[in-house]
């Protein structure tokens, strides 16, 4: 299997970032984050800089020593010129590679295909399939692209298929006619197929204490990997880690919030979640009782394994607090990009 050996979706928020720099170095030498800045709506020039800069900042932090790509999959034509100087300044900077994608404005596209043409990191392009593949019309979008792009520059196909829940069944057979379909167009660099398994939260989901959610993305990566097809060993794994992909393009919040939240873990074939309490009387007993649910499951690995099993672990016996939403993110993140590259290193190569 080539390098990277997992690509995550992940979102440029602090506790995503906190995630990644919290990896051990070689789990982290694996890990090539595909970052997506949030969606940053109805704000003015300034403040949309001011935004946007922080996002960035907490991403080039995190991401000083690896490549990874650096995607604005949100930002609308009216957004790039605040945008695209201060990508430019990062891309320069840090091994982040710039993404672009067949239906994104062609302003953005160019902009995408002249900086990787400076930068010579190469250039990501991000093929979404929310709802199924699209067929010829997305071949010939991309060989366009292709086209219009610098030959020296190296490209990556970031084949996204969003959210992969229970009501997609056939989303292996999907991913496996765009593959048919959109490798034989240029010599990738890196084939990723990224899908989301975790279900957008709700209160029924999680109000009968712990609950187990079928990897369906994980199903998905397992089906391609039996395909047979002849460029199996191109092909990298991705997810959107223990987020559902609807949540990255949720609009970030400040302060305030919802009064519970959610601590999630990944075990072989399902993420186990508990419901975590943000504040009001009893909330420290109810999140150190569910944390034990996790600690105390079959699935559990030992505290050594990453922070996030250390964190669950001092949460369970009463030695460490209890979290917010942003840690209950980190750890549940910690935890499932570990143990996604242990998997991988620990199953034959398609």
């Amino acid at each position: 299997m080539s390098e990277p050996l997992y690509v995550p979706a992940l979102p440029a928020r602090p506790h995503a970032a906190d995630a990644y720099r919290r990896l051990r170095p070689d789990i982290q030498r694996a890990v090539a984050p595909l970052w997506s800045l949030p969606l940053r709506p109805g704000l003015l020039p300034s403040e949309l800089e001011s935004m946007f800069r922080g996002d960035l900042e907490k991403v080039t932090k995190a991401q000083r020593y690896h490549p990874a790509w650096l995607d604005a999959p949100f930002a609308d034509e009216s957004q790039l010129p605040v945008l695209e100087p201060l990508l430019s300044g990062v891309v320069a900077v840090a091994p982040l590679r710039p993404v672009t994608g067949p239906e994104r404005p062609r302003a953005q596209q160019t902009w995408a295909l002249e900086t990787a043409r400076r930068s010579g990191d190469g250039l990501g392009i991000r093929v979404r399939m929310a709802e199924g593949w699209g067929g010829g019309d997305v071949v010939e979008r991309v060989r366009d692209l292709l086209a219009r792009g610098d030959l020296a520059v190296r490209v990556d196909l970031l084949l996204d298929l969003v959210a992969v829940l229970a009501d997609r069944p056939d989303a292996g057979k999907e991913a496996l006619r765009a593959l048919d379909a959109l490798v034989p167009l240029a010599p990738w660099r890196t084939v990723a197929v990224i899908g989301g398994g975790m279900p957008a939260l709700t209160a029924e989901l999680v109000d009968q204490g712990l609950h187990d959610e079928p990897r369906t993305d994980w199903t998905l990566w397992c089906e391609t990997a039996e395909s047979g097809r002849p460029y199996l060993s191109l092909l990298t794994y991705g997810d959107y880690g223990i987020q559902a992909a609807s949540d990255l393009a949720r609009v970030p919040q400040g302060k305030g919030g919802p009064p519970w939240g959610a601590l999630r873990y990944t075990t072989d074939r399902s993420f186990g979640i508990v419901k975590m309490l943000a504040r009001g009387d009893g909330h420290a007993t109810n999140n150190r009782f569910m944390a034990r649910q996790l600690f105390d499951s079959p699935g559990f690995r030992r505290p050594g394994t990453s922070a996030g099993e250390a964190w669950i672990r001092d949460c369970a016996q009463g030695s460490g607090g209890t979290g917010n939403f942003s840690t209950w993110l980190w750890v549940g993140n910690a935890q499932h990009m570990t143990y996604v590259v242990q998997s991988l290193r620990g199953v034959a190569a398609p």
